[in-house]
């Protein structure tokens, strides 16, 4: 048998379907665009990847952290890894015999990153969104349930909170856990797991969902948390599709069970300490961490244990009856939170963003983004990512703060935080 040398060994990096729960945090993580999926499965380029570990923090999971030792000519490829339910086993380099008529490929060149099209730009979030949590969050319980080992929880409830008679359907379901633990912070999320197979007589993966209700539950005192979850007909590009999980949830009724994993994530945490201030950018169902973060702080308020801390609030979505929670926002207390709502399609009026709505309360903003307190979190469609960004850097450098030392500060130090789809 002939030797195997080093340069003929891959230590290919793989990610497990078994855990995964399709969260795009690892591909929108890495650099070189080296990690892509299908309507299944998340899988790495053995010839793109360059091993650098930046999608390794982001990952709630631990799905992305798996490795194989193969000879190079025998790594798997992308076919192989969108056909996986399971990860492969591992196989010792000496079985691993190559033909002797294949040559052995020399390591790939390090890719250059992603080269987006003539006139086109690739936002680069992982370059702003910390992947530590503010330091002063509470410890957050992770991965106590996983695909194999799902807990059960019970609808309590199931609630319509955007307009009835309007296309965008969205619904507050609460979740009860009865006696069995499932401790959960602000900012965390759960996965759901619905019944049934898929086209290929699979069984449905876990769908993600961001918690809306505060630590001590959404009611409080009893061992259990709600999701605000949008009925999905239409993909992006507005063809019809009806989404698994989302249909699934809205049509639950009271007292039916649920299959739950999680809880997940431990950096998109909000600060315990009373100085802080949380900036809360959001669409749609991106709402429901900042619901929890809100309510949370309501609570402490209530309580008289909090005070100090501002609150500040841009909320966008098509029209204000497609805006969930929009009657309850109202009563907020104008001293607790300072709201801002944007719509892009209210008839007779100019579309407006919420970076729109940031610039205009620049002087605020900058106030706030020059205190070393300040916790920004962003939730909500991927596609405003870059606009919230630029939006940051304008009220910065107009309030006289030097942006990249800024933004470096508010990545290292757990203070601004993207989490999108």
């Amino acid at each position: 048998m002939d030797m195997v040398v080093a340069d003929d060994v891959l230590n290919q990096h793989l990610i497990d379907p078994e855990i995964c729960i399709r969260c795009n945090t690892c591909e929108e993580a890495c650099p070189v665009g080296a990690i892509t999926h299908d309507s299944r499965n998340y899988v790495v380029d053995p010839a793109k990847c360059q091993r650098c570990l930046a999608c390794i923090p982001p990952c709630p999971t631990g799905a992305i952290d798996n490795w194989r030792k193969v000879l190079r000519v025998r790594a798997y490829s992308l076919a192989e890894q969108f056909g996986w339910d399971v990860l492969p086993a591992e196989v010792p380099l000496e079985s691993q015999h190559a033909d002797e008529s294949v040559v052995v490929a020399p390591p790939p060149a390090a890719q250059p990153a992603v080269q987006p099209e003539p006139g086109e730009t690739v936002f680069d979030s992982a370059a702003y969104s910390a992947t530590l949590p503010p330091w002063s969050a509470a410890h957050a319980y992770t991965n106590l349930y996983g695909p194999k080992n799902p807990t059960r929880a019970t609808v309590a409830g199931n609630f319509r909170v955007t307009e009835v008679g309007r296309d965008y359907d969205t619904h507050h379901i609460v979740l009860d856990f009865g006696t069995m633990p499932f401790p959960v912070l602000e900012g965390q999320s759960i996965g759901i797991v619905p019944p049934g197979t898929d086209e290929q007589g699979r069984p449905h993966y876990a769908r993600q969902y961001s918690i809306a209700s505060p630590r001590n539950g959404e009611r409080p005192g009893y061992n259990n948390l709600s999701l605000t979850v949008k009925r999905v007909l239409e993909d992006y590009q507005g063809r019809p599709v009806r989404g698994v999980a989302s249909n699934y949830l809205c049509d639950l009724k009271v007292g039916d069970a649920v299959q739950v994993i999680g809880p997940f994530g431990s950096s998109f945490l909000m600060p315990n300490h009373p100085r802080s201030h949380i900036v809360m950018i959001c669409t749609g169902t991106g709402s429901a961490p900042m619901r929890a973060m809100t309510e949370w702080r309501r609570r402490l308020r209530a309580s008289g244990k909090f005070a100090g801390g501002k609150l500040m609030l841009f909320f966008g979505a098509r029209t204000k009856e497609e805006l969930p929670y929009f009657g309850p926002l109202q009563n907020l207390p104008k001293d607790f939170i300072d709201i801002h709502l944007a719509f892009s399609r209210t008839s007779g009026a100019p579309k407006r963003y919420v970076q729109d709505l940031m610039r205009e309360r620049a002087a605020d903003l900058g106030e706030l983004l020059g205190d070393a307190n300040t916790h920004v979190y962003v939730c909500g469609l991927k596609a405003m990512e870059e606009g919230v960004v630029l939006a940051l850097r304008e009220v910065a450098q107009q309030a006289g703060l030097h942006w990249d030392t800024l933004r470096g500060a508010l990545r290292s130090e757990g203070r601004l935080h993207l989490e999108t789809y």
